[in-house]
């Protein structure tokens, strides 16, 4: 079972955002905060419920160094099979 924490990539399961791909910000008490770096960015993240999330084997390492590009470029790598992310 993979763990949900700061930096997983996760997959919206529910929602109008369903199959979309996101990096976790912050986990809080049964939610979590996600981005894409397109349409959520990191300076306002979406919070979504844990339950409505599919945790995938990708992590990113988030840094105060990290930008929404890098994240919209790693992002796209899973939208198109071809995932450049750190497995963890």
């Amino acid at each position: 079972m993979v763990t949900i924490r700061e930096g997983s990539v996760v997959k919206s399961i529910a929602g109008r955002d369903k199959e979309r791909y996101y990096v976790v910000v912050s986990p809080a008490n049964g939610y979590v905060f996600i981005a894409d770096g397109k349409v959520r960015k990191l300076e306002h993240p979406k919070k979504k419920n844990i339950r409505h999330v599919w945790p995938t084997e990708g992590v990113i390492p988030l840094g105060p160094e990290t930008t929404n590009r890098q994240i919209r470029t790693i992002l796209s790598g899973y939208k198109d099979g071809t995932s450049i992310c750190h497995e963890d």
